[in-house]
């Protein structure tokens, strides 16, 4: 028996790109490093094991088909990512905060830790790399390189050969030689004149020449020079950039210098000149880093909405992998979207992003707002605000609204989902739909009944919940067979309309209205009754499904969970919790709370007809949770534990106020990092190697034999346990042993003995052998036959009808006729 594993939260997605540079297409992103291929940008490997946030990647300088990576949980890891193997684990026992490799620095690596006793004061050291045979040794012997670093990898950048470290903070520039023990210091003004703003951003060094290269908030570069002497130093500067220089990067031989922003541009500065410099522009976000590869061939952008663009060295786009966007403020909440099981959240302003669990990366984006965004703060612009599906998916109900507070611009739209042009195309636009704010808005869920009983519910700040139906198009003249008009207006005393949403069946709607919770009749639109739970305002409200449908859940912004029956009309139970997330599961009757409370966010998950948690979880993760969703899985996942049967059907995904998205796991981290499609069977998974692909078409071509002579297609079943032909296939090229060592077992593994021989072969001989004594044993041939017939048949209870003789030979000279020519038509 395998014991049940932990409940962890494990970051999944959405995780921020600034904490390390990409180093070609190897990324860091929260607790994993992660591999892409430039070519279809896939993520080809997941390396985890890090128990927390990965700050710093950089490839071994003496074998780079090896990384090296650290964490804030103090460890410093060697990986071989071709495989995505760990090597070695290095524990040096304090947070790290960026890595850093040299090539003269063997079996010694640099990171920035904190300075203890002090707060926000850090160090750069070197950290020895201890030898030997274990995969966990232990990295404790430090030395001091520099002192009151910046905590950024952009900070600290190491000179020509490794000569000297330089390092920015605030307005000072420090630089240390190694082998003259060296270090000199240089400060710029703190005084801000004209607009300018002389604080360092960055730093970068000349890869072959005693150059530094510094970013400055201000958008000016400085190249200094003659830093040896710390009198006779020198500077020129480059300005193009309006407002900080985000990253530098110089190229392979020095001769380029590559600068990014806020503007989104990626400019290319030649021979340190302000004359002669390129631009790639519309980058869609503010450049956040700067990579490139090895051979100069590429560069690599990350930016702040989690985009990664590769770049030709001509300087021009190649590809791009989006992650999850990082928006302003995520006001649509996590809606899944029934079709693709995608998470549909805002994306870039007045866009829509669908976002794929099981690939980390966008499906694609929906612009629904349609207006250019400008980015200038201070200027109120329209954003997407809610979001609805129906329960197939195939209508999108859009609420977007300017930033105006007193008198917004609020436009409703209806999207249906167009199967050729697999897009959603704008069916109904709706304006002033309220006349304030709409709060929130949900369709009615019956998916038996089609569009026929398709209901959109919409509450707004004007004090009144809006029932909206499809209606015929009258007019001949127009595009769309159908559109969208209201067909009822409730209120209840002219108090604000909150939250809505329908019991399971459809038949109720609940609507909250500040302080009381109103229950309708969703087919008269009748008021049923009223729940209410003073002091407080109602903040979430849901219904129970399936055994528990008869109950109703609200959360009160005074930190009550309440819990009423429908058919008593009274409450049932009530819990003092400040429960700031309320998401039933669509499959089950579990509804997971989420609380906020003394900086700590804990997961509550309860059934409505008991008031104990069936599952708890204290400290559930350092940030503030947000949003959650329950996502359906495509398989219903096995645990040996009861209490985590709540996950069996559907996953839960959360995303805190950084707008990291994570989840909650009990597979082992093999089984998380590897998706299901990817989990196949030993036999179906070989590598592509000319062998393999000649393996395979005679697979294929046998097979496809049997079923044309009517054979079952049973696999050979010593072939298919053969430990010798699995290793040969499946073991790297590299690991295996030599091919004479090999060339026997394999063989070996081949050769089936006469005494094992099957019934069916035995069978299959003796056929071949009596074939010419047919034609003179056709009475009894026919007799065995008829007899072996009737008793299979009478198993089945049925009869079976004799032929004659006659009809017996016509039936076996058809079936010794070669009718193979008809497979060419």
């Amino acid at each position: 028996m395998v014991a049940p594993g932990a409940l962890r939260v494990v970051r999944c997605g959405g995780s921020t790109l600034r904490g390390a540079r990409a180093v070609y297409l190897l990324c860091a992103s929260g607790d994993f490093v992660k591999v892409y291929s430039v070519n279809t940008e896939e993520t080809l490997r997941l390396m985890g094991g890090h128990a927390d946030m990965v700050t710093g990647i950089q490839l071994n300088p003496h074998n780079h088909m090896q990384l090296y990576s650290s964490s804030l949980d103090g460890t410093i890891k060697l990986w071989d990512f071709m495989d995505g193997i760990p090597i070695k684990t290095f524990t040096v026992g304090c947070k790290l905060l960026a890595l850093y490799t040299l090539a003269s620095a063997e079996d010694s690596v640099f990171v920035v830790i904190p300075k203890k006793g002090e707060r926000d004061t850090f160090q750069l050291v070197k950290v020895k790399l201890t030898k030997g045979a274990g995969q966990d040794l232990e990295g404790k012997e430090l030395s001091v390189v520099l002192d009151g670093v910046g905590a950024s990898v952009k900070h600290i950048a190491f000179g020509r050969e490794g000569a000297y470290v330089a390092s920015v903070k605030d307005v000072n520039l420090q630089v240390y030689f190694f082998k003259r023990k060296l270090l000199n210091r240089f400060s710029l003004s703190t005084i801000k004149t004209k607009g300018g703003d002389n604080r360092f951003s960055c730093v970068v060094c000349h890869p072959t020449e005693d150059c530094i290269a510094t970013g400055h908030a201000d958008g000016k570069i400085r190249l200094w020079r003659n830093f040896h002497h710390k009198k006779d130093y020198t500077y020129s500067t480059l300005h193009w950039h309006h407002d900080i220089v985000m990253d530098l990067a110089f190229s392979m031989e020095g001769t380029r210098l590559l600068s990014g922003g806020v503007e989104s541009v990626l400019v290319q500065w030649h021979n340190e000149s302000s004359c002669q410099k390129d631009f790639l522009p519309r980058l869609g976000s503010p450049i956040e880093s700067i990579s490139l590869s090895s051979d100069g061939a590429l560069c690599c952008t990350l930016h702040t909405d989690n985009r990664i663009t590769i770049i030709n060295s001509n300087l021009r786009f190649s590809r791009s992998i989006q992650g999850l966007i990082k928006s302003r403020d995520v006001k649509t909440g996590l809606v899944v979207d029934p079709r693709t099981k995608a998470l549909v959240l805002n994306g870039e302003p007045g866009h829509l992003q669908f976002y794929s669990l099981q690939s980390d990366q966008q499906l694609f984006s929906l612009d629904i707002v349609q207006r250019q965004y400008i980015h200038e703060a201070g200027l109120k612009q329209s954003d997407l605000v809610k979001v609805a599906f129906s329960a197939r998916g195939s209508w999108l109900a859009t609420v977007e609204e300017s930033e105006e507070v007193a008198d917004p611009e609020l436009q409703l739209k209806l999207w249906f989902y167009h199967e050729e042009a697999q897009s959603f195309v704008l069916n109904t636009r709706i304006n002033t739909p309220h006349d304030n704010h709409i709060t929130d808005m949900c369709f009615r869920d019956m998916d038996e009944l089609g569009d026929d009983s398709l209901i959109l519910v919409t509450t707004g700040r004007d004090c009144v919940f809006k029932v909206w139906v499809m209606v015929e198009d009258s007019d001949p003249e127009a595009q769309q067979s159908v559109s969208w008009s209201c067909d009822f207006v409730g209120s209840y005393h002219n108090y604000q309309a909150t939250n809505c949403c329908f019991s399971e069946d459809g038949s109720l709607l609940a609507v909250s209205f500040e302080e009381t919770v109103t229950v309708w009749d969703s087919l008269t639109w009748d008021l049923k009754c009223t729940f209410c739970h003073p002091p407080g305002n109602i903040r979430k409200i849901c219904f129970g499904r399936l055994t528990c449908s008869k109950y109703l859940i609200g959360a009160t912004d005074y930190g009550f969970l309440c819990c009423w029956n429908l058919l008593t009309c009274a409450l049932e139970w009530s819990a003092h919790l400040n429960v700031v997330v309320l998401q039933p599961d669509p499959l089950s009757e579990h509804i997971a709370a989420v609380s906020w409370l003394s900086k700590e966010s804990s997961l509550f998950v309860f059934k409505p007809n008991e008031p104990r948690p069936i599952y708890i979880q204290r400290n559930l993760c350092k940030e503030k949770i947000l949003l959650a969703a329950f996502v359906p899985r495509d398989e219903p996942e096995m645990t040996n534990s009861e209490k985590y049967l709540w996950l069996r059907k559907s996953q839960l995904f959360f995303l805190t106020d950084t707008q990291e998205l994570m989840t909650l796991s009990t597979k082992s981290l093999e089984e998380r990092l590897t998706p299901s499609s990817k989990q196949l069977a030993v036999e179906e998974s070989l590598p592509v190697t000319p062998f393999s692909v000649l393996l395979g078409k005679h697979r294929r071509q046998q097979a496809q034999e049997d079923t044309d002579l009517g054979k079952p297609l049973v696999l050979n079943k010593q072939e298919q346990a053969s430990p010798a032909v699995k290793e040969l296939l499946h073991t790297p090229a590299h690991v295996l042993p030599s091919a004479s060592f090999l060339c026997t077992i394999f063989i070996n593994s081949l050769l089936i003995s006469k005494e094992n021989k099957s019934a069916e072969e035995v069978a299959d001989e003796v056929e071949m052998e009596s074939e010419k004594a047919e034609d003179d044993s056709d009475e009894e041939d026919v007799t065995a036959m008829e007899q072996e017939d009737t008793t299979h048949m009478e198993l089945l209870g049925e009869m079976t009808h004799k032929l004659s003789k006659s009809q017996e030979k016509e039936l076996r000279k058809i079936r010794k006729m070669d009718y193979s020519w008809i497979s060419a038509f």
